[in-house]
């Protein structure tokens, strides 16, 4: 009776040590590197924060920080970074040990998400400012010089070539193209870089107004614009068609990006498929962006992101945003001096570029208002902000070709 008592008992207290060493509290400790973990969890704490108390770039920023919480809680085994290793997916590792967030980061990996975002983006999009001034074009293809300086700068620094063009991409202030080009250039790398992109997009309204004060004078703030002409139905169903061919036959991997936005713009402007058009506006978007925020926040694992790179990553990111809005703002003044006094452009506008759609756009407006407060720059601002998402796209095109 006593051996059976001591036999029971010893079961007993090797099931509840068993049980012990299963818990995610006992990985923090045991583990190496499990200090790293606790700082990442306060890391997604503090974005969660942002987002929801703050309202950063909420809807995807709060989906990418409760990823990297459910990353980097031990023993969950939700994302394993080795099923990935070396930008390839290990499909014969795959069935037996991947988990839920390794199934949905293959849309990541696929390119499935941006692009499926990007359609949402273009039923949302009027490119009808666009349109009426062509200008424009030549503005928000400025806003992107950032992207091409910060790749340079980062090359200088010791990068690789494919992680300074996911690092430049952080310039064109888009946050899907940014997770498009990473995705396929640096992977190891998309944690950092979509927490910046996000982040500095949320950041537009502090970052920009003091470049645009800085590079501009009184009179150029106050100058007013004349009112864009109507754009016939006609212009806006063949633009995102011509506008499709075009950049399809000129640079074939920017293809998909620019042909799911198109498509999406499409959808709302021809006007018979409606139904299709608020799906992708609505509930496919919607869907979407919860997967990819959840599993871009998985990829921040600790091992990713806390180290003297992300930090550099977060500096440069800061560079390229910078340097794409003062390059849309210098374009306007060069283009003004070649400019009949009534087709002078208000250099505000040229901020706009970087593809923050449509805060960048308000944020000329808030600038212009401070000098002139019935000066009315939004629907100016509009054609330079929608022409940089199509330029970002193009970037991330060029990037992806010279060194994918």
């Amino acid at each position: 009776m006593l051996t059976f008592l001591t036999s029971e008992s010893g079961f007993v207290w090797d099931s509840i040590a068993t049980f012990a060493e299963s818990t995610g509290i006992y990985g923090f400790f045991a583990t190496e590197g499990g200090w790293k973990s606790i700082a990442m969890i306060g890391v997604a704490f503090l974005l969660l924060y942002l987002a929801i108390k703050h309202k950063f770039e909420p809807l995807l920023l709060f989906t990418i920080a409760f990823g990297m919480l459910l990353t980097n809680l031990p023993f969950a085994n939700m994302y394993h970074t080795e099923l990935f290793a070396g930008g390839h997916v290990h499909w014969g590792e795959f069935v037996n040990s991947a988990g839920l967030l390794d199934y949905l980061y293959l849309g990541v990996k696929l390119g499935i998400y941006p692009c499926l975002i990007f359609v949402g983006v273009g039923a949302m999009t009027d490119f009808g400012p666009l349109i009426a001034n062509p200008k424009s074009f030549l503005l928000g293809a400025a806003a992107q010089i950032g992207i091409f300086i910060t790749f340079l700068g980062a090359f200088a620094l010791g990068f690789s070539p494919a992680e300074s063009g996911s690092i430049g991409i952080i310039g064109g202030a888009d946050g899907p193209t940014a997770i498009y080009l990473t995705s396929r250039l640096a992977p190891e790398l998309l944690g950092p870089i979509a927490v910046a992109a996000y982040s500095y997009m949320a950041l537009v309204p502090v970052i920009q107004p003091p470049i645009m004060r800085a590079l501009t004078t009184k009179k150029e703030r106050m100058i007013r614009m004349r009112t864009l002409r109507p754009v016939s139905k006609l212009e806006r169903i063949l633009f995102p068609i011509v506008i499709t061919v075009i950049i399809a036959l000129l640079l074939p991997s920017a293809a998909p990006l620019i042909g799911c936005l198109m498509l999406g713009n499409l959808m709302k402007e021809c006007g018979v498929v409606d139904r299709l058009s608020k799906t992708v506006q609505n509930e496919l978007m919607n869907i979407v962006v919860i997967f990819l925020g959840l599993t871009v926040g998985a990829t921040a694992t600790a091992d990713a992101f806390l180290n003297v790179r992300t930090l550099g990553i977060l500096a440069l990111g800061v560079v390229a945003f910078g340097i794409g809005s003062a390059s849309g703002v210098l374009l306007a003044k060069l283009m003004n001096l070649f400019s009949k006094e009534e087709n002078k452009i208000n250099p505000l506008i040229g901020s706009a570029g970087v593809s923050a759609v449509p805060m960048a756009a308000r944020v000329s407006q808030t600038v212009g208002q401070k000098d002139d407060p019935s000066n009315f720059l939004l629907m100016h601002a509009m054609g330079p902000n929608v022409a940089g998402v199509v330029g970002s796209a193009v970037a991330a095109g060029i990037l992806l070709s010279f060194l994918g």
